[in-house]
């Protein structure tokens, strides 16, 4: 939580609710700024970390490696810097390896350090694909985020069953037939 005034964050929340004709000293709301200071330092808890610092302990590739590695359905939650109000979803992140790879839990903190800031859902799945290709060099790399938006299901048009998906497309997976497959895989049911 370094760098982040959750004091500051607090006294705005109460604010706020003094702004919208509430009283933040009644029983009710009296620790609601508190709690929102303490989410807005975990939402915000990727700000100021380098998501490459989760790439370092890299494994030579070997002749056991496939030609590609997929994880599928990475859990995603951010914050929408337009309305500061959730999105949340799943990525994938595909990678084609070169020299090297990386521990599979390694890829959901490198999603997890940029969602944690305030974020577009299209700008956080192009840093992802830009971190895994400076990271891990491979020779190509796909990341598809799809996210439902509350400031779409919550506000405004309401559209609660509406999601957006993203992609952004590094190297040999740059080209539509090579990621065709990949794009299969990800929507292929599980046993």
């Amino acid at each position: 939580m370094a760098g982040i005034d959750t004091a500051r964050i607090a006294a705005a929340v109460a604010e706020i609710l003094a702004a919208i004709g509430e009283d933040p000293t009644r029983p009710g709301l009296v620790d609601t700024p508190r709690r929102v200071a303490l989410s807005h330092a975990e939402y915000f808890s990727g700000l100021g970390r380098d998501p490459l610092e989760h790439l370092v302990d890299t494994l030579p590739v070997d002749s056991a490696t496939s030609d590609l590695v997929l994880l599928r359905d990475i859990e995603v939650r951010s914050m929408c810097e337009h309305h500061l109000l959730p999105f949340t979803g799943v990525a994938h992140i595909a990678y084609v390896p070169r020299e090297k790879i990386i521990g599979l839990s390694r890829l959901p903190l490198v999603v997890d350090t940029l969602a944690s800031r305030p974020q577009l859902q299209e700008r956080l799945t192009e840093e992802i694909a830009d971190a895994v290709q400076a990271g891990l060099d491979p020779r190509g790399v796909l990341v598809v985020v799809d996210a439902a938006h509350q400031c779409v299901s919550a506000r405004g048009v309401r559209q609660t069953r509406s999601s957006t998906v993203t992609m952004a497309a590094r190297g040999t997976l740059a080209d539509p037939v090579g990621r065709a497959e990949i794009i299969t895989m990800i929507g292929a049911p599980r046993d």
